[in-house]
């Protein structure tokens, strides 16, 4: 795993470091500047790279969103102190693949970036109650219908399995189809309901009642 730090904090930026090469992975920059980070990320194409929220010059959503503009593929995670629910919003409908906290313990760091690297977006479980809030409220009100009327029976079950926040492997398990098969559905579903993620599907799907039992927990 090849991985991006862009953080203007050089102590924690330093450790984390660190802390991924003694994990084995490859940490092809450690950068505090922001734009610096971009050129890194443009040259480099690293799997996966991690962004701090709040810095000098440009903040994360705004490093964000010239990142997706320059690759949308590019696999975004936030590493933040922040717990705000707009910040958390804003990162995840700009396309992040995680959001993730600085308090996190290392083992939840790791398996978060490993997901990331194989196709999930991952928000920190301490956010989860902020998710379920967001629910609660009804999200945006100006949003534009969504077109679930396009999703294929199958589809529509997969999209379920999401909202109860389970991997691939977990859904595949579930419904006795291979991991492939449930990857390639995921994407049809995010293309279908124009969202970058599978937190904003799982959110949308929720808000609307199209599962009767879909909820935001944890995986299996």
């Amino acid at each position: 795993m090849r991985v991006l730090l862009i953080d203007d904090h050089a102590l924690f930026r330093i450790g984390l470091q660190e802390l991924l090469e003694r994990r084995g992975i490859r940490v092809i920059g450690a950068v505090g500047d922001c734009f610096e980070g971009m050129e890194l990320a443009k040259e480099t194409r690293p799997d996966v790279i991690l962004l701090d929220m709040r810095m000098p010059k440009l903040d994360g959503l705004a490093v964000l969103n010239r990142l997706k503009e320059a690759d949308r593929n590019v696999p975004i995670a936030m590493l933040t102190t922040s717990r705000e629910e707009r910040d958390l919003v804003s990162t995840l409908k700009a396309g992040a693949r995680g959001y993730l906290l600085k308090d996190m313990e290392p083992r939840e760091l790791l398996q978060a970036l490993e997901r990331i690297v194989a196709g999930d977006t991952v928000v920190a479980p301490d956010l989860t109650p902020v998710l379920a809030r967001l629910v609660q409220d009804g999200g945006s009100t100006e949003a534009e219908p969504v077109p679930f009327s396009d999703l294929t029976p199958r589809e529509r079950e997969i999209l379920c399995h999401l909202a109860e926040g389970q991997s691939n492997k977990v859904i595949a398990r579930n419904l006795g189809i291979s991991d492939g098969t449930v990857k390639l559905h995921v994407k049809a579903v995010l293309r279908k309901l124009n969202v970058h993620s599978r937190v904003e599907a799982a959110v949308i799907a929720v808000e609307q009642g199209l599962c009767e039992r879909g909820g935001l927990g944890p995986e299996d």
